[in-house]
């Protein structure tokens, strides 16, 4: 639920995430968009203008799963434009929607047996805004400090 803009939401995220589309859209007065579908990789979401009573929080967040480096450098960049960049890998939009991009290795690094070498990762997320894959291999490997990601 949107306060306003449900419209102008779904045509950014369909911009931003290549296997996305408009499933449809429901007018709203004067020509406006009140609410509608979209689907972003095979999920399907629904927005709608519900007005000022309704907000946004932490307390949900979209997970991007980027693969690459280039990925999460495209996705952290476009979602925070006009939003806010935050750190660990999450973003809020400029619409107010959180959103993680992570890569799937930082999973893996987290829960790796050898708790020493997850705990030097999750001590390099910790120093991050977006996720640097590199520096998460660099502390898995104990090269040192890992460079901390900055906005």
């Amino acid at each position: 639920m949107f306060n306003e803009g449900a419209g102008e939401a779904m045509a950014f995220y369909t911009s931003v995430f290549e296997n996305s589309r408009i499933v449809g859209k429901m007018p709203g007065p004067n020509g406006t968009v009140m609410g509608g579908t979209i689907e972003i990789d095979g999920q399907r979401i629904n927005v709608f203008n519900g007005g000022p009573h309704f907000s946004f929080s932490e307390g949900m967040s979209l997970f991007v799963n980027c693969e690459t480096q280039e990925e999460i450098d495209d996705k952290y960049e476009k979602l925070s434009e006009d939003g806010e960049q935050q750190p660990c890998g999450w973003v809020k939009d400029k619409f107010g929607v959180s959103w993680q991009i992570v890569p799937p290795i930082l999973g893996e690094l987290l829960g790796d047996k050898d708790r020493e070498k997850a705990d030097r990762v999750l001590q390099a997320m910790l120093k991050m805004h977006k996720i640097i894959i590199q520096d998460l291999k660099d502390a898995a490997e104990d090269k040192g400090q890992a460079k901390a990601s900055q906005p």
